[in-house]
């Protein structure tokens, strides 16, 4: 995500999708993963107005621990629903990682945004999101 304008679009679609759940006064959690770490940016909450200021410290580069980041994304679905919650999970990703982990079984609703660009793709998104059974969507097709 660290190059060509991936991780600026990505940032865009985050800004677009939050502006949406705080108009539909929905509960929302943002994880952050890059090199070897996974950090929770944002706990569950009911959304707020997001600004740039906000999104802009957010990074990229080094490796994927796309399963770690699956795996508290599982944790914090389960604990954040209530009584016949629709947990939702937007997994914004280039497809680099390696690793392919399950769809949370917390995840009742799920969606891939896929941002890989450059001449030699690898398509692991899409193939993420068709062993997850749900749609692998570009940038601009996301809402």
């Amino acid at each position: 995500m660290a190059t060509g304008g991936a991780l600026a679009r990505a940032k865009g679609v985050l800004l677009a999708l939050m502006e949406q759940a705080y108009r539909r006064r929905e509960r929302v959690a943002l994880l952050c993963f890059a090199g070897t770490r996974v950090e929770l940016r944002l706990p569950p909450r009911k959304a707020a107005a997001w600004n740039d200021d906000w999104i802009a410290p957010i990074g990229a580069g080094g490796g994927t621990p796309l399963g770690p980041a699956i795996a508290q994304a599982a944790q914090l679905l389960a604990s954040a629903a209530g009584p016949g919650g629709e947990g939702w999970l937007w997994l914004l990703t280039d497809g680099r990682a390696r690793d392919r982990p399950d769809r949370p079984r917390e995840a009742a609703q799920a969606r891939v945004i896929d941002f890989e660009q450059g001449r030699v793709r690898l398509g692991r998104a899409q193939a993420l999101a068709l062993a997850w059974g749900v749609d692998c969507l570009r940038p601009g097709d996301w809402a």
